[in-house]
């Protein structure tokens, strides 16, 4: 596939999910965000698995920068879902 048609893609991905994010109503925010808290898990174990099956080391470096990268999505989306969640709780 050529370059200017993965940046498209990514455009018109970008473009998409801003519309739709922007119109969920706030009530909806934090289940979303559990959603997708879950993915992100899916995305460690699908950048684990292409890491480990990289022949380059270059390959290896870049899978292990998307393990880290999708770790600390995971992380922070778990720190931040539970800040909202305080937010609802008696106190």
């Amino acid at each position: 596939m050529s370059p200017l048609a993965l940046i498209l893609i990514f455009v018109v991905a970008t473009a998409a999910g801003y519309k739709v994010i922007r119109d969920v109503p706030s009530l909806l925010h934090t289940p979303l965000m559990s959603g997708m808290n879950a993915l992100s898990g899916v995305t460690i174990l699908g950048s684990l698995v292409a890491t480990a099956l990289a022949a380059a080391t270059h390959n290896k470096a870049l899978g292990f920068i998307a393990i880290m990268l999708a770790t600390v999505n995971l992380v922070g989306g778990f720190a931040v879902t539970e800040r909202m969640l305080k937010m609802f709780r008696e106190r």
